[in-house]
């Protein structure tokens, strides 16, 4: 099987990276090299372009272990022999690396929400993104429709639950559920607002802005 060159769009940033970031952290990549990845915080993010956690938490390399896909959803413990790649992941970070935290971060205008709220979405038609969502159609089914005002507010509103509906999941994983019990790993829900560049944490049932140095 044959593949296509990189873009020439890519190669420019990957030289930017050997100029730039790798240049300047070369000694942190040869540590990893060396001794491998010993990151504390594992992420569940969405795969949308818009929302890279390395980005939204200034990480270096190394520090963070993350599982993207789309609308950052974490699937109940369904060790079946099918391929998982959520549960495999999530199995690494916690048996492999030990990873004291996890944090499940959902986003503002999510695309696998809205499939999921807009009954004519064709994505939802498709091979994988209608099972994949499944859950969120049954939390937006389940959410009385008195509680919410326009689309926008609705989609916001189910992209909360769904973080919460992470966290639960998460805590059918036994190997996680024992650990959050012994006090050895938290278990965290963020969501990150695309046009204001805002960072919401779950505090209990309510979600509050995180603080940041607005100079500049």
């Amino acid at each position: 099987m044959t593949s296509q060159p990189l873009s020439e769009r890519l190669s420019a940033g990957y030289r930017r990276f050997r100029a730039g970031r790798y240049n300047d952290e070369r000694v942190r990549y040869d540590e990893l090299a060396r001794e491998g990845q010993k990151p504390r915080t594992m992420i569940v993010a969405c795969s949308d372009s818009r929302s890279a956690p390395e980005t939204i938490f200034d990480a270096g390399p190394g520090e963070l272990f993350v599982v993207r896909n789309v609308a950052a959803l974490v699937p109940v413990y369904a060790p079946d022999a099918k391929s998982h790649g959520a549960s495999a992941a999530l199995e690494f970070a916690v048996l492999g690396l030990e990873v004291d935290s996890i944090v499940v971060m959902g986003h503002g205008r999510c695309g696998g929400v809205g499939a999921a709220l807009d009954p004519a979405s064709r994505l939802t038609d498709s091979d994988f993104i209608g099972a994949w969502v499944a859950d969120l159609k049954t939390l937006d089914e389940q959410t009385p429709a008195s509680i919410t005002g326009g689309a926008e507010e609705r989609q916001r509103l189910i992209e909360h639950l769904s973080v919460q509906q992470s966290l639960e999941h998460l805590r059918t994983f036994p190997w996680i559920a024992e650990r959050e019990r012994a006090g050895t790993l938290t278990l965290h829900g963020a969501w990150f607002d695309i046009s204001l560049g805002e960072l919401h944490a779950l505090a209990g049932s309510e979600w509050l802005p995180q603080p940041y140095d607005q100079a500049g």
